[in-house]
C-alpha cells in the first residue's frame, strides 16, 4: 500500500514537472515571437565597434539580431529538459500545442490592428518625445503586423527545428546513456538551430518578402552563431535543472522516467 501511494505521489510530482516546463516553454517561444520584429545591434550593446565583415558579394556582415533570440536559448534548454525526461513525443505535444497558440496570437493581433483608432488616442499621442510628428495608430501596425510571410516562416522553421532536436536529442542518447548531457543538448542544438535559422528568415524575408538570398545567408549565419553560443553558454543552466529536477522526483524514479522516454522515443 505505501508502495502504490509512493509511486502515485511520484507520478503526480512527474506529471506537474511536466506541466511547469510547458509553461516556460509556451511563455518564451510566444514571447520571443512577440518581439522578433526588432533588430537590434549587439555591437553597440557591447559598446564595441561594428565588426562590418565582408562575405557574400561584399555584403556587409555586422551582429545584428532579432530582439527574439535573446530569450529562445531559454526555449532550448526547456526542450532538452522535456526531451530527457519526457521523451521526443513530449517535446512533439508541447512543439504542437506551442504553434497553435503562436497561430492564434498572431490571428488575434491581425485582427486589432483592424480596429479604428479612438481619436483621443491619436490626439494624446500625436508626438514623440522629441516634439515631432508621431502616428501611434501606424507604429502599433508596423511593430505588432508581422505579415504573413513571418508567421508561415517562424511556424515552419520552429516545428521543423523542435522535432530535429527532438529526434538528434535521442539519437545520441542511445550512444552516451544517460551520460555527457552536455553532448546530448549541443548536439542536438548545433543541427536543428542551423536549420531554424536559416528556414525562417528564407521564408518569410525571401520567399514572401524583398530580401537578397546573400541578405538572409548573412544574417542567418549571425542568428546561428548567437543562439548556438548562448545555449553553450547555457549549458550549465541544463546540469542544475537536471539536478533539481532530480531532487524533486527522487533520483531512483528520476532515472526510471528518462530510461523510460529513451526507449519510447527511438526512431
Amino acid at each position: 500500500m505505501n508502495q502504490l501511494k509512493e509511486n502515485k505521489t511520484q507520478e503526480k510530482k512527474y506529471q506537474t514537472l511536466y506541466i511547469g516546463l510547458c509553461a516556460i516553454f509556451i511563455t518564451n517561444a510566444i514571447v520571443a515571437e512577440m518581439v522578433g520584429p526588432k533588430i537590434f545591434s549587439l555591437e553597440t550593446l557591447l559598446g564595441i565597434a561594428p565588426l562590418q565583415l565582408e562575405i557574400i558579394d561584399s555584403f556587409v556582415l555586422d551582429f545584428n539580431l532579432t530582439a527574439g533570440v535573446v530569450i529562445w536559448p531559454v526555449v532550448f534548454i526547456t526542450t532538452d529538459i522535456i526531451n530527457e525526461y519526457y521523451g521526443k513525443e513530449g517535446v512533439k505535444k508541447i512543439s504542437f500545442i506551442t504553434a497553435g497558440l503562436i497561430s492564434y496570437v498572431f490571428f488575434v493581433v491581425l485582427m486589432v490592428t483592424d480596429l479604428p483608432p479612438a481619436q483621443f488616442w491619436l490626439d494624446l499621442n500625436n508626438v514623440d518625445s522629441q516634439g515631432n510628428p508621431f502616428n501611434i495608430e501606424e507604429a502599433f501596425d508596423k511593430i505588432f503586423t508581422q505579415g504573413l510571410g513571418i508567421i508561415i516562416g517562424s511556424l515552419t522553421a520552429f516545428l521543423i527545428g523542435q522535432f530535429l532536436d527532438a529526434y538528434t536529442f535521442q539519437w545520441l542518447r542511445r550512444f552516451t546513456g544517460s551520460k555527457q548531457i552536455w553532448l546530448r543538448a549541443t548536439g542536438s542544438t548545433l543541427f536543428s538551430q542551423l536549420v531554424d535559422s536559416f528556414v525562417v528568415l528564407g521564408v518569410a524575408f525571401y520567399v514572401f518578402g524583398n530580401w537578397s538570398f546573400e541578405q538572409v545567408v548573412a544574417v542567418g549565419i549571425i542568428n546561428y552563431i548567437y543562439k548556438f553560443g548562448i545555449a553553450v553558454l547555457m549549458t550549465p543552466i541544463l546540469y542544475v535543472a537536471h539536478y533539481i529536477i532530480d531532487a524533486y522526483l527522487g533520483k531512483d524514479y528520476s532515472e526510471y522516467v528518462t530510461d523510460r522516454a529513451s526507449k519510447t522515443s527511438l526512431f
